[in-house]
């Protein structure tokens, strides 16, 4: 055997061995990542905007859900979805990745987007005062969280006109029927 031969056998072997290992140390990231978006949720929803509902873009900005990344690493949330239920209005995540321990407040007016504040651009109202559902789900269309207020049978607040504005009024209980309190 030459020793050309030799070291090219040695370089293939290296080469497959470092492969290896880059594919190895890939999937902990991987699973890594699917563990971040699973510490993502509705924080907060202020559902009906203080004062009067007069349509105006500073009112529409007063409806607002929040999304907080719970983990210590950053989530792309490029091709998530916010929905609301009753009627099937939804506001899709462009560009946006949420930092570690962040908040981003989604408003339903007109804005600038920020890394704290974006902004549906909505002449309209999307959520209902009374009764609806806020629905996150991934860039994949896999249920993340998700908040009611005013189911029938509950006992509830409407919260006008005092501190609880825009708190989750789902009995306390998250999606699996836990206890979550989402009031921060």
């Amino acid at each position: 055997m030459t020793s050309s031969s030799v070291t090219a056998r040695r370089l293939a072997a290296a080469a497959l061995a470092a492969g290896a290992l880059v594919g190895a140390a890939a999937l902990p990231a991987t699973a890594a990542d699917r563990s971040h978006r699973e510490n993502v949720e509705i924080s907060r929803v202020q559902y009906d905007s203080p004062g009067w509902d007069n349509g105006s873009n500073r009112s529409l900005n007063h409806e607002w859900v929040e999304v907080t990344n719970n983990s210590r690493h950053r989530v792309n949330l490029d091709g998530w979805r916010l929905t609301e239920d009753r009627r099937g209005v939804t506001y899709t995540f462009r560009h946006f990745t949420l930092g570690g321990h962040q908040t981003v407040r989604v408003h339903t007016g007109v804005g600038r987007d920020t890394a704290g504040d974006l902004f549906q651009d909505r002449r309209n109202y999307v959520w209902d005062n009374r009764r609806d559902t806020a629905t996150l789900r991934n860039d994949e269309r896999r249920f993340v969280d998700s908040v009611t207020w005013g189911e029938r049978g509950q006992r509830w607040d409407d919260n006008r006109g005092h501190e609880g504005r825009g708190q989750r009024w789902d009995d306390n209980r998250d999606h699996h029927g836990r206890g979550h309190d989402h009031r921060r």
